[in-house]
């Protein structure tokens, strides 16, 4: 989040997710053609899984499996190479047709679903033996309870939701100053010896998103982007197992992990299995957490 800069805003769910979705339509070609998501690599046969989730999704052989929020479809192909019968729904027209593409050039069979998280009971017939939820989700949904109620609506009996985010108290950190300005107003390079402070609310109301400008995209590459603007939701650890609980999920794992899957902060340090961690000395904190919830 240190890129970007954060104000308030009024407007309705719909006209944030127009935003938004305005935003990952436009970052699909930049994201496929990234480094950071490995592509080339998944297609020679890698598995591009992180090593938090290839450790705990657990045997999918034979399982059918939703990925809610899928992107461009990567994990979930990943997640089909495992044995899965995979289904992938995401809101980005240009995600799904990517999804797609990308299924046939690696020869996967994969089904993918153009929709808003919302509509998912709706959109698709099946119910699902498991459910997939990784890596910046969340943050863009603005009711947690009714993501929740669908992740539940999507699940068999007896079936079993995974979900890994960053963690919320991180979230709520940032590097202030890690910027350097210009006299003529230019942004830059980042200072990553900046200090962590406080800079986003961990409580806040649900469905008041927090509005942030970011010029380019999280990989860093492809340049200025046209729709900087981005709406994003807070939800901190209670209010998420809550939602799972009060929507008739049990809880059967919580673990909190060191690492993340991005740079969230300039002075995160990247390790040799591809996860970002604080340097060595530095304070020790929760950098994402990981459940498992079962319906039943």
């Amino acid at each position: 989040m240190s890129d970007s800069k954060m104000s308030a805003t009024k407007l309705t769910h719909d006209e944030s997710f127009a935003l938004n979705q305005a935003r990952w339509d436009e970052v699909v070609a930049i994201h496929v053609a990234s480094p950071f998501y490995r592509v080339k690599e998944f297609l020679a046969g890698d598995d591009i899984l992180l090593p938090i989730e290839s450790r705990e999704v657990g045997d999918l052989r034979g399982k059918s499996l939703i990925h809610l929020q899928c992107h461009f479809g990567l994990d979930t192909l990943a997640l089909a190479r495992r044995g899965a019968q995979v289904t992938g729904l995401d809101f980005s027209t240009r995600a799904v047709a990517a999804a797609r593409d990308l299924a046939r050039e690696a020869g996967i069979d994969a089904r993918f679903v153009e929709g808003n998280l919302y509509d998912a009971p709706s959109l698709i017939a099946e119910r699902f033996d498991r459910a997939y939820v990784t890596w910046g989700a969340i943050n863009w949904l603005p009711d947690i309870k009714g993501w929740a109620r669908v992740v539940a609506a999507m699940l068999k009996p007896g079936g079993e939701f995974y979900l890994l985010e960053g963690h919320p108290f991180a979230l709520a950190l940032d590097q202030l100053g890690s910027e350097t300005i210009a006299a003529d107003g230019a942004i830059g390079q980042s200072d990553p010896t900046a200090p962590l402070r406080p800079a986003f609310p961990y409580f806040r109301p649900e469905g008041e998103p927090l509005v942030f400008d970011a010029a380019e995209t999280y990989t860093g590459d492809g340049g200025t982007l046209a729709n900087t603007r981005t709406h994003e939701f807070v939800h901190g650890i209670a209010d998420i197992l809550t939602a799972l609980i009060e929507a008739g999920l049990t809880l059967t794992m919580f673990h909190e992990h060191d690492a993340c899957a991005w740079a969230m902060w300039p002075l995160l340090v990247e390790d040799a299995d591809r996860m970002y961690r604080l340097p060595k000395g530095a304070a020790n904190l929760p950098l994402s957490f990981s459940l498992k919830a079962r319906k039943g």
